[in-house]
């Protein structure tokens, strides 16, 4: 199906892409692509192979390199083709522009200037992962890439350990085990988590189970390809008055106030400043 050709203002047109299979994208996506008078993208060879496959032909359209490396140069050079009265169609490597994505300070920029921005929408490896991952979606927090730091990685997991959504991470084939026994520590072994590996290509896979066996299965078999991490929900049970304070009363024997508040708060899965309030306190009185 050949792709119709738009009259397009001047401004930046977010184009979503497909994440794997190259059908996956909206005919609304194709037409701006074809009509947009200067193209820019995160992997220019991703976007070349996607216009071939389609049928679109790129002619003496400039096709811009716009990543981490580049950002600043080429941003740049958008903001003025826009404002000379060009229109820009930019996409990421793959999925939906701006998550996750060097284009962010674009967009910001053109907004804040009062330029056109708006999106041809489509495909996101966020929504396909929850999807197909079978935890709960009614409330879900996209956490992006996790530092890749030991230390900072499970700093980064009890800022998440209280959220009552489903967590959703992207992750690299080479950490994802370290971050699946990470999140087993900090998060609990036994919540619920599912892999979700190379959605829409051919080697699509779904791997379900406790934190705990996921990591161990990482370790067994270990995972190629692109990865988004769904973690469940944390369910808390009921925690007597007697119990928190007991365990406090031993931590703090050991640990100062904080070190014994963010212990408890961990065991028990309570939010850290009412446990930090009690402990000062029987701190104070001791």
């Amino acid at each position: 199906m050949n792709a119709e050709k738009l009259d397009l203002p001047a401004g930046l047109y977010l184009v979503a892409v497909p994440i794997g299979t190259a059908r996956d994208i909206t005919l609304r996506a194709l037409d701006v692509l074809a009509s947009a008078q200067v193209l820019a993208a995160e992997d220019t060879r991703s976007l070349r192979r996607l216009l071939d496959i389609h049928g679109i032909s790129l002619g003496d359209r400039p096709l811009l390199a716009y990543h981490d490396h580049s950002a600043e140069k080429v941003r740049a050079r958008l903001v003025r083709e826009i404002a000379d009265g060009r229109s820009v169609a930019y996409a990421s490597e793959a999925g939906t522009p701006l998550i996750a994505d060097p284009g962010f300070e674009l967009s910001r920029e053109l907004r804040d200037s009062g330029a056109l921005v708006t999106t041809a929408p489509g495909v996101s490896a966020v929504i396909t992962a929850l999807s197909l991952g079978g935890l709960p979606t009614d409330r879900f927090h996209f956490a992006g890439f996790l530092p890749p730091a030991d230390s900072a990685r499970k700093t980064a997991l009890l800022e998440l350990k209280e959220l009552k959504a489903t967590l959703v991470l992207y992750e690299s084939p080479n950490r994802v085990a370290q971050t699946l026994e990470a999140a087993a520590e900090i998060l609990g072994g036994e919540r619920q988590g599912a892999l979700c590996r190379e959605l829409t290509k051919r080697f699509e896979e779904i791997r379900r189970g406790t934190l705990a066996e996921l990591a161990q299965g990482c370790h067994d078999d270990p995972p190629r390809g692109e990865i988004v991490l769904l973690i469940d929900r944390g369910h808390s049970e009921t925690v007597s008055e007697g119990d928190l304070e007991s365990k406090l009363k031993a931590a703090l024997a050991v640990s100062s106030v904080r070190d014994a508040a963010d212990e408890v708060a961990a065991l028990f899965n309570l939010p850290r400043r009412k446990v930090y309030q009690m402990a000062l306190k029987m701190g104070q009185d001791s």
